[in-house]
Protein backbone atom coordinates (compact mmCIF):
# COMPACT_ATOMS: atom_id res chain seq x y z
CA UNK A 1 0.00 0.00 0.00
CA UNK A 2 1.91 3.46 -1.24
CA UNK A 3 0.74 6.58 -0.43
CA UNK A 4 -2.94 6.66 -0.95
CA UNK A 5 -5.86 9.61 -2.05
CA UNK A 6 -6.49 9.09 1.39
CA UNK A 7 -3.20 10.19 2.80
CA UNK A 8 -3.40 13.12 1.09
CA UNK A 9 -6.35 14.15 2.00
CA UNK A 10 -5.56 13.27 5.57
CA UNK A 11 -2.58 15.20 5.00
CA UNK A 12 -4.03 17.98 4.16
CA UNK A 13 -6.21 18.14 6.79
CA UNK A 14 -3.73 17.47 9.32
CA UNK A 15 -2.08 20.69 8.23
CA UNK A 16 -5.68 23.00 8.21
CA UNK A 17 -6.16 21.43 11.74
CA UNK A 18 -2.40 22.46 13.21
CA UNK A 19 -2.68 25.90 11.30
CA UNK A 20 -6.48 26.46 13.12
CA UNK A 21 -5.62 24.63 16.41
CA UNK A 22 -2.72 27.24 17.02
CA UNK A 23 -5.19 30.18 16.22
CA UNK A 24 -7.30 28.74 18.38
CA UNK A 25 -4.64 27.96 21.49
CA UNK A 26 -2.60 31.38 20.72
CA UNK A 27 -5.07 33.91 19.47
CA UNK A 28 -8.96 32.92 20.32
CA UNK A 29 -8.67 31.59 23.54
CA UNK A 30 -8.75 33.89 26.67
CA UNK A 31 -6.01 34.46 28.56
CA UNK A 32 -6.16 32.93 32.05
CA UNK A 33 -6.17 35.25 35.01
CA UNK A 34 -3.97 33.57 37.47
CA UNK A 35 -0.81 31.77 34.84
CA UNK A 36 -1.61 34.23 31.80
CA UNK A 37 -0.13 33.01 28.45
CA UNK A 38 1.60 29.90 30.45
CA UNK A 39 -2.07 28.09 30.48
CA UNK A 40 -1.95 27.90 26.94
CA UNK A 41 0.57 25.17 27.16
CA UNK A 42 -2.50 23.01 28.71
CA UNK A 43 -4.24 23.16 24.69
CA UNK A 44 -1.33 20.50 23.88
CA UNK A 45 0.03 19.03 26.83
CA UNK A 46 -3.47 17.90 27.24
CA UNK A 47 -4.41 16.67 23.44
CA UNK A 48 -0.59 15.08 23.67
CA UNK A 49 -1.92 12.85 26.58
CA UNK A 50 -5.41 12.05 25.39
CA UNK A 51 -3.71 11.00 21.75
CA UNK A 52 -0.67 9.43 23.77
CA UNK A 53 -2.65 6.67 25.46
CA UNK A 54 -5.33 5.83 22.89
CA UNK A 55 -1.93 5.13 20.83
CA UNK A 56 -0.96 3.01 23.49
CA UNK A 57 -3.95 1.11 23.69
CA UNK A 58 -4.12 0.31 19.91
CA UNK A 59 -0.69 -1.18 20.55
CA UNK A 60 -2.68 -2.99 23.73
CA UNK A 61 -5.00 -4.30 21.06
CA UNK A 62 -3.25 -5.00 18.22
CA UNK A 63 -1.11 -7.36 20.40
CA UNK A 64 -3.96 -9.08 21.48
CA UNK A 65 -4.74 -9.29 17.95
CA UNK A 66 -1.44 -11.14 17.20
CA UNK A 67 -1.78 -13.83 19.59
CA UNK A 68 -5.09 -14.61 18.91
CA UNK A 69 -4.17 -14.45 15.15
CA UNK A 70 -0.49 -14.51 14.65
CA UNK A 71 -0.88 -12.79 11.78
CA UNK A 72 2.58 -10.35 11.29
CA UNK A 73 0.12 -7.32 10.02
CA UNK A 74 -1.44 -6.73 14.00
CA UNK A 75 2.44 -7.20 15.10
CA UNK A 76 2.92 -4.14 12.75
CA UNK A 77 0.30 -2.14 13.50
CA UNK A 78 1.47 -3.01 17.45
CA UNK A 79 5.12 -1.55 16.78
CA UNK A 80 3.76 1.61 14.78
CA UNK A 81 1.24 2.43 17.40
CA UNK A 82 3.83 2.18 20.00
CA UNK A 83 6.22 4.48 18.08
CA UNK A 84 3.87 7.08 18.04
CA UNK A 85 2.58 6.53 21.70
CA UNK A 86 6.17 7.36 22.93
CA UNK A 87 6.62 10.11 20.82
CA UNK A 88 2.83 11.74 22.37
CA UNK A 89 4.21 10.83 25.81
CA UNK A 90 7.41 12.35 25.29
CA UNK A 91 5.82 15.64 24.45
CA UNK A 92 3.32 15.17 27.67
CA UNK A 93 6.46 14.63 29.64
CA UNK A 94 8.58 17.84 28.17
CA UNK A 95 5.29 20.24 28.07
CA UNK A 96 4.72 19.25 32.09
CA UNK A 97 7.58 20.42 33.62
CA UNK A 98 7.71 23.65 31.62
CA UNK A 99 4.00 24.39 32.56
CA UNK A 100 4.47 23.28 36.29
CA UNK A 101 7.99 25.24 37.13
CA UNK A 102 6.16 28.34 37.02
CA UNK A 103 3.39 26.95 38.84
CA UNK A 104 4.90 24.84 41.30
CA UNK A 105 8.11 26.19 41.55
CA UNK A 106 9.67 23.07 40.62
CA UNK A 107 10.62 20.95 37.03
CA UNK A 108 9.18 18.01 38.45
CA UNK A 109 7.52 16.00 41.62
CA UNK A 110 7.25 12.40 42.26
CA UNK A 111 2.96 12.22 42.48
CA UNK A 112 0.86 9.89 41.25
CA UNK A 113 0.05 11.20 38.09
CA UNK A 114 3.46 12.07 36.72
CA UNK A 115 5.23 9.35 38.51
CA UNK A 116 3.35 6.97 36.63
CA UNK A 117 3.33 8.54 33.39
CA UNK A 118 7.05 8.44 33.60
CA UNK A 119 7.08 4.93 33.77
CA UNK A 120 4.43 4.13 31.36
CA UNK A 121 6.87 6.03 28.72
CA UNK A 122 9.89 4.04 30.32
CA UNK A 123 7.89 0.85 29.94
CA UNK A 124 6.72 1.44 26.03
CA UNK A 125 10.88 2.65 25.59
CA UNK A 126 11.78 -0.72 26.47
CA UNK A 127 8.93 -1.93 24.23
CA UNK A 128 11.17 -0.60 21.50
CA UNK A 129 14.19 -1.68 23.02
CA UNK A 130 12.84 -5.05 23.02
CA UNK A 131 12.01 -5.34 19.27
CA UNK A 132 15.41 -4.36 18.15
CA UNK A 133 17.52 -7.05 20.23
CA UNK A 134 15.37 -9.90 19.93
CA UNK A 135 16.58 -11.46 16.09
CA UNK A 136 13.68 -13.79 15.73
CA UNK A 137 11.02 -12.18 13.85
CA UNK A 138 8.28 -14.52 15.47
CA UNK A 139 9.32 -14.67 18.62
CA UNK A 140 10.38 -10.62 18.42
CA UNK A 141 6.80 -10.14 17.54
CA UNK A 142 5.59 -12.63 20.46
CA UNK A 143 7.99 -11.42 23.39
CA UNK A 144 6.53 -7.43 22.24
CA UNK A 145 2.80 -8.32 21.97
CA UNK A 146 3.53 -9.74 25.65
CA UNK A 147 4.82 -7.32 26.94
CA UNK A 148 2.94 -4.22 25.17
CA UNK A 149 -0.22 -5.98 27.38
CA UNK A 150 1.27 -6.12 30.42
CA UNK A 151 2.65 -2.56 29.94
CA UNK A 152 -0.35 -1.35 29.56
CA UNK A 153 -1.80 -2.15 32.85
CA UNK A 154 -0.59 1.17 33.76
CA UNK A 155 -2.17 3.32 31.43
CA UNK A 156 -5.21 3.16 33.34
CA UNK A 157 -3.54 3.99 36.41
CA UNK A 158 -2.03 7.24 34.68
CA UNK A 159 -5.83 8.02 33.60
CA UNK A 160 -7.32 7.36 37.13
CA UNK A 161 -4.21 8.75 39.11
CA UNK A 162 -5.71 11.56 39.73
CA UNK A 163 -9.10 10.57 40.51
CA UNK A 164 -7.73 7.87 43.16
CA UNK A 165 -4.79 9.87 44.76
CA UNK A 166 -4.45 13.15 46.20
CA UNK A 167 -2.18 14.96 43.57
CA UNK A 168 -0.09 18.10 43.19
CA UNK A 169 -1.15 17.41 39.15
CA UNK A 170 -4.82 19.56 38.80
CA UNK A 171 -7.68 17.51 38.89
CA UNK A 172 -9.45 16.61 35.52
CA UNK A 173 -10.93 19.60 35.09
CA UNK A 174 -13.16 18.97 31.82
CA UNK A 175 -15.45 16.75 33.75
CA UNK A 176 -15.42 19.13 37.06
CA UNK A 177 -16.25 22.00 35.00
CA UNK A 178 -12.92 24.18 36.19
CA UNK A 179 -12.38 24.78 32.51
CA UNK A 180 -14.25 27.62 31.14
CA UNK A 181 -16.61 27.30 28.42
CA UNK A 182 -14.67 30.01 26.43
CA UNK A 183 -11.74 27.92 26.60
CA UNK A 184 -13.58 24.42 25.41
CA UNK A 185 -13.26 25.24 21.31
CA UNK A 186 -9.82 25.84 22.13
CA UNK A 187 -9.09 22.52 23.70
CA UNK A 188 -11.21 20.17 21.46
CA UNK A 189 -9.78 22.13 18.23
CA UNK A 190 -6.14 20.76 19.33
CA UNK A 191 -7.40 17.36 20.24
CA UNK A 192 -9.06 16.91 16.89
CA UNK A 193 -5.61 18.36 15.35
CA UNK A 194 -3.59 15.87 17.51
CA UNK A 195 -6.28 12.89 16.37
CA UNK A 196 -5.48 13.62 12.55
CA UNK A 197 -1.91 13.61 13.09
CA UNK A 198 -2.18 10.75 14.58
CA UNK A 199 -4.14 8.60 12.38
CA UNK A 200 -2.36 10.22 9.54
CA UNK A 201 1.25 9.11 10.85
CA UNK A 202 -0.14 5.89 11.87
CA UNK A 203 -0.84 4.78 8.55
CA UNK A 204 2.65 6.37 6.71
CA UNK A 205 4.71 4.36 9.80
CA UNK A 206 2.02 1.30 9.75
CA UNK A 207 3.07 1.31 5.63
CA UNK A 208 6.67 1.63 6.18
CA UNK A 209 6.52 -1.34 8.96
CA UNK A 210 5.11 -3.89 6.63
CA UNK A 211 6.94 -3.24 3.58
CA UNK A 212 9.95 -3.32 5.93
CA UNK A 213 8.54 -6.98 7.25
CA UNK A 214 8.07 -8.14 4.05
CA UNK A 215 11.95 -7.09 2.85
CA UNK A 216 12.84 -8.84 5.78
CA UNK A 217 11.00 -12.04 5.01
CA UNK A 218 12.52 -11.84 1.20
CA UNK A 219 15.72 -11.77 2.72
CA UNK A 220 15.20 -15.04 4.91
CA UNK A 221 13.99 -16.86 2.28
CA UNK A 222 16.58 -16.11 0.00
CA UNK A 223 19.02 -17.05 2.45
CA UNK A 224 17.42 -20.48 2.82
CA UNK A 225 17.44 -20.89 -0.90
CA UNK A 226 21.20 -20.72 -1.17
Amino acid sequence: MGKSRLDNVLGVLVLVGVIVALYMAFLEAPRERTMGDLQRIFYFHVPAGMVGLLALAVNFVASVMYLVKKNRWWDSLAFSAAEIGVMFMTIVLVTGPIWAKPVWLVWWTWSPRLTSSLLLWMLYVAYLLIRNYVPDPDRRAATSAVFGIVAFIDAPIVWFSIRWWRDLHPSPMIESGGLAPEMRPALWTCAAAFLLLFIYLLRRRLFVETARQDVEMLSRRIEMLR
